[in-house]
């Protein structure tokens, strides 16, 4: 049911002239799906404080929330046709009242950890792009049969959700930068195994994959007690995200997996001096895909002790700064980091095997993420010990990786297992940081366990075998024959 709702939704955007990519979908459908979501949280608030005998103030005054000017309905339940807004007095409404009201939200919240602050940002942030009042009417109503309430309704439209995302990450146009794929990232989080009381932290958060993934595993593994849920939705999962509409996709999909007020900020990380990142600012797990081949600018460059215009080096530096000692990560990264030779990269792997175990280096195939063109590799580090070993696991999951055939939890079992014991096979090999040539610290992903393959033959016993084999036949056939 909640399939097919969001099928209509994105056929009605298809039809309006404002929308036109998949990209442009997930944000239309992100705010009208926010204020409905934040409707049903107002009424179940209020709902708990009539029990209580207390009086619930609303965050939105009395006309700009949902049964007022979305959905206002007659005796009946049914849409009341005489006061709903419909053409272009609901457009109208939409960008010059409702937007600006809501993204005023951001100067009035106390901090940012608010949902408050959360509207506000979200609103100042996205625009509507849906020109046909009569489209967004129908997409309203949609968007109002959807039920928020019950927790199994969250589970399936965050499923839905992320499958948009998916989608959204298969469109091309820089839609890759979203998704990370699922499988690989629960077990990356199996061998980090963050406990509760940790916290945890994306710095380029995109669609906040890490971060629902690590939810959920911790909701899973941990006590349900009311001050352990009270931490995870709380004072777990902090993350960071420059792009506008990634920012709004992160929230709603934290929203969906039950995080109230996400603790994501609007921001470039990068635009952070990693001289000023103190003890309470640093974290005890990071799991992070970082953006890489973008340019930074000098500036930005500024704020790092070592400079480089790659991003996802900018963004290691950041990691290793942003962990406690003792902290864990799990980072994704293009494989050129074991190997470039300029000066950046090789204080980069200096500093990374000189400051913190760098214990477990995944090598993924290609067509891992869809649409980009880069191998990647993950990196497993805890911050505080030097690396005296590296185990290296080659991930072949035996087919080509692609759109159609995505990575699958089944693929990643093999290496979460013999992580712990970290065994010599056919597809891991350990190498000692004591034989590398320090000069260039290089890294590089060689697999000394590769299986011999048959030495090539030479053309005249290819030739030979061949005349071998057509005698060979030639008398079948007659055989064959004397038999008929």
């Amino acid at each position: 049911m909640f399939e097919q709702t969001f099928k209509n939704i994105d056929d009605l955007l298809y039809k309006d002239s404002g929308a036109d990519s998949e990209l442009d979908y997930i944000g239309q459908t992100s705010w009208v799906m926010f204020l409905r979501y934040l409707d049903e949280l107002e009424q179940d608030k209020a709902d708990q404080a009539e029990l209580k005998g207390e009086e619930y103030t609303f965050i939105l005054e009395e006309e700009y929330r949902w049964p007022n000017w979305a959905m206002p309905k007659d005796a009946e339940g049914k849409l009341d046709h005489h006061s709903a807004m419909t053409g272009p007095d609901l457009v109208q409404f939409v960008d010059g009242k409702l937007f600006p009201y809501l993204a005023k939200f951001k100067q009035e919240a106390d901090s940012a950890n608010t949902i408050e602050y959360k509207i506000g940002e979200i609103f100042s942030e996205l625009k509507n792009k849906i020109q046909s009042g009569y489209n967004l009417r129908e997409i309203l109503e949609y968007a109002d049969s959807l039920p928020f309430r019950a927790s199994t309704d969250k589970h399936e439209l965050s499923h839905l959700y992320e499958t948009k995302i998916k989608n959204m990450g298969n469109a091309g146009r820089n839609g890759g930068q979203y998704y990370t794929p699922r499988p690989l990232i629960r077990a990356m989080i199996n061998v980090v195994d963050p406990q509760i009381g940790e916290k945890i932290y994306d710095g380029a958060a995109g669609s906040c994959g890490f971060l629902v993934e690590a939810y959920d595993y911790l909701y899973q593994r941990m006590e349900k007690t009311t001050d352990n849920l009270k931490t995870l939705q709380e004072e777990t999962l902090y993350g960071k995200e420059k792009k506008n509409l990634a920012y709004v996709i992160g929230i709603m999909n934290m929203i969906l997996h039950g995080i109230e007020a996400p603790n994501i900020i609007h921001t470039n990380t990068l635009g952070e001096n990693i001289r000023d990142i103190q003890e309470k600012n640093r974290y005890h797990v990071i799991l992070a895909n970082p953006p890489f081949g973008g340019k930074e600018r000098p500036e930005v460059q500024q704020n790092f002790d070592i400079k480089t215009g790659e991003t996802a080096f900018l963004f290691m530096q950041h990691f290793i700064k942003s962990l406690k000692t003792g902290g864990r990560a799990a980072i994704v990264i293009k494989n050129t980091v074991l190997s470039n030779t300029d000066n950046a990269s090789v204080a980069l792997r200096k500093l990374l095997l000189e400051g913190s175990n760098l214990h477990t280096i995944l090598d993924l195939p290609g067509g891992t993420f869809t649409g980009a063109g880069v191998k990647t590799v993950v990196l497993f580090f805890q911050k505080g010990e030097p690396t005296k070993n590296i185990w290296y696991y080659q991930l072949n999951p035996g087919r080509n990786m692609g759109k159609t055939n995505p990575l699958n939890d089944k693929d990643m079992e093999a290496f979460v297992s013999q992580q712990k014991t970290k065994p010599e096979t056919e597809q891991s090999w350990n190498l000692k940081v004591a034989d590398i040539d320090e000069s260039t610290f290089d890294l590089s992903v060689k697999n000394p366990n590769t299986p011999e393959e048959a030495a090539l033959r030479s053309p005249e016993e290819i030739l030979d075998e061949m005349v071998y084999l057509d005698k060979e036949t030639k008398s079948i056939l007659n055989s064959i024959k004397e038999l008929i």
